[in-house]
């Protein structure tokens, strides 16, 4: 089969060098325009970008693929180099664009997505962190036939994995990743055999994973200690979870669940105990020992390291707590 390939970052370079290492012949990659990355904020080319040209793969970077939208130009030009690629099929992985009908509608196989949730659960952006900050025992990747909707398309194929309490998404991310190749590979070759049958999604149980925004990463200490640390895994390694001291940002990476309760006079957000195993804070039920922390423009460190440049003390608030607040 010949297969157009649509997607951005690493997730979808991993399921694209597994088509290529199974023999699709690639002849197109679609993926978003270059974008300013990094300190010097020069022009960097997507993961996907990368691996294509290095193999070869013609590449395009249409602003849009709409041909009544705001860059006509720019979905004209796509449109022509996707009739000529002449693909049986298109894979799509976090693109990053929205297929309008015309091109849902162009390949003889039409479009497959690699969705890294067990769907209907987790349509949207952000599916893994949203799973992990949910709290979810397992979720999974979901081979989708896609339509004109928001991951709405029946199901070809999916396949679980758990999510284990040290997960980060950064982790998740790299495991859904290898199973999301080896799923799509396995399904286009059944859906080239005749052997695969789509699957309506259930209409119990949608839920949306909505984009992460840098404005959540703030750590509210009267969350539960363990919403908190779910949040905390869930925002490794963007936006990354942080709280405040004064004027100070800290960023908290890692952390455990710490056997508290709460006494009279203790506010969330309030330090405990310092020591080099962790800065153990007050949560709003519970606490939490948190033991890789980073200062503005510093690096991850332990704890014991993070301290000998910066002073933290039982005692000291974080987080914006209110001025007074009712005693537990």
């Amino acid at each position: 089969m010949k297969i157009i390939f649509a997607g951005t970052p690493d997730f979808a370079r991993v399921a694209l060098q597994r088509l290529v290492e199974a023999g699709f012949d690639v002849p197109l990659v679609l993926t978003q325009p270059d974008r300013p990355a990094g300190r010097g904020m020069k022009l960097q080319a997507s993961p996907v970008k990368q691996y294509a040209l290095e193999r070869g793969i013609a590449v395009a970077q249409p602003r849009s693929l709409r041909l009544d939208g705001k860059y006509p130009e720019d979905a004209a030009a796509a449109r022509a180099a996707l009739v000529a690629a002449n693909a049986d099929a298109m894979v799509v992985a976090a693109y990053g664009l929205i297929l309008p009908q015309w091109v849902l509608d162009l390949p003889a196989r039409g479009c497959l997505n690699i969705h890294a949730s067990l769907l209907p659960r987790w349509r949207g952006a952000a599916p893994i962190h949203r799973a992990i900050e949910a709290g979810d025992p397992e979720t999974g990747v979901t081979i989708m036939q896609m339509d004109a909707g928001l991951d709405t398309g029946d199901m070809l194929l999916f396949e679980k994995t758990a999510i284990a309490a040290t997960d980060t998404t950064a982790t998740l991310h790299d495991r859904l990743a290898v199973l999301g190749g080896r799923l799509v590979v396995q399904a286009l070759e059944r859906v080239a055999g005749g052997g695969l049958q789509p699957v309506p999604q259930p209409a119990q149980g949608v839920t949306y994973a909505h984009k992460i925004d840098k404005s959540e990463s703030s750590i509210d200490w009267a969350q539960a200690a363990q919403a908190i640390a779910r949040r905390i895994r869930a925002f490794d390694p963007f936006p990354g979870a942080s709280t405040t001291l004064g004027a100070d940002v800290i960023k908290v990476w890692d952390c455990e669940i710490d056997s508290y309760q709460r006494l009279p006079g203790v506010r969330y957000g309030q330090i405990l105990s310092v020591n080099a195993g962790g800065v153990t804070v007050a949560c709003g039920e519970g606490a939490l020992r948190l033991t890789v922390l980073q200062r503005a423009g510093g690096k991850r460190l332990p704890v014991a390291d993070f301290l000998r440049g910066f002073d933290l003390q039982p005692g000291m608030l974080l987080g914006h707590a209110p001025a007074a607040e009712p005693e537990a």
